[in-house]
């Protein structure tokens, strides 16, 4: 769907967000493709995954290589310990990492994340009561999570209502097909769309998604 893979695992909640309906509503009076593409899709919605660290220990695991593949190396490297922890990792030797198919720059990416959640230095208990900005800082700082990982890690995974991953290549397209004829899209173009989302521009970007491809959206 983008530049990289899929970042969740875990069985989805069967609850949607708990604003879903509200914003559907919105959308449906605000925005005239949403009007179209809400009924389309169907009842289906968002559903968030997995824990914190597996969630994004998966998005480092399939950079730049094929579903197939990230997930023949993610089994590979869950299975040398007994649970995907931070700690559980730090304990691996390199070697038996490199030995499961990762790459020595993915081996570093891990380690940094799970030294990240094992410091503290991320305030993972505190994210329920942090704005989206502050949270997408502490993330890019940890070696091999991109802006785009971010973004995704907020819809996903926190299921945050009002973000616009503009580094989401599936959703510029997808704004081109749908308000511009398919014509090239800026991200000034795109913003200029996603004015008439907010504050739902999560819920807007699924629905983009979903419209392009059929199965749910995962990453």
């Amino acid at each position: 769907m983008a530049a990289t893979k899929k970042i969740a695992d875990a069985p989805p909640s069967l609850t949607p967000p708990s604003y879903w309906e509200e914003a559907c509503r919105h959308l449906t009076k605000k925005d005239r493709v949403m009007r179209r593409l809400i009924p389309q899709v169907g009842n289906v919605a968002l559903t968030q995954r997995g824990d914190a660290f597996t969630t994004l220990a998966r998005s480092i695991v399939g950079q730049q290589v094929s579903v197939a593949s990230a997930q023949r190396v993610w089994d590979q490297f869950a299975a040398l310990s007994r649970s995907m922890t931070p700690r559980s990792v730090l304990k691996l030797k390199v070697d038996d990492m490199r030995a499961a198919g990762l790459s020595a720059r993915k081996v570093e990416y891990l380690v940094d994340l799970a030294l990240h959640f094992d410091s503290g230095r991320l305030h993972v208990k505190q994210w329920d009561e942090m704005d989206d900005q502050a949270i997408v800082a502490e993330l890019v700082a940890i070696r091999g999570i991109s802006r785009w990982t971010a973004d995704m890690f907020l819809i996903f995974h926190l299921a945050r209502p009002n973000v616009l991953p503009l580094d989401d290549a599936t959703l510029i397209q997808g704004i081109s097909q749908h308000y511009f004829s398919g014509d090239p899209v800026s991200r000034s173009d795109a913003r200029e769309v996603a004015d008439a989302w907010k504050p739902w521009c999560s819920v807007a970007s699924w629905y983009i998604w979903r419209s392009l491809a059929p199965l749910p959206v995962d990453y």
